[in-house]
């Protein structure tokens, strides 16, 4: 439920011009990461293309290193 809420949240907000609303939403994506790390990374490997970095870079933060690399290709 939580998690779902997450991406719902994290895909309305998802091209704000906001710094804060981007960083708020890669905020819910990292404390979601704690307890689904592979979804949250899933989801975002989806969309890194096209996902602002600052609210990439918050997502991935908890990450393990070799994640993190691999987003931030």
């Amino acid at each position: 439920m939580f998690l779902d809420g997450a991406f719902d949240i994290a895909n309305d907000l998802f091209q704000d011009s906001e710094i804060y609303v981007l960083k708020g939403y890669g905020w819910i994506l990292k404390e979601a990461s704690n307890t689904y790390q592979q979804e949250v990374f899933d989801w975002v490997m989806k969309r890194k293309d096209s996902m602002p970095r600052l609210s990439l870079r918050y997502a991935i933060e908890k990450m393990p290193e070799e994640m993190r690399k691999k987003a931030m290709k």
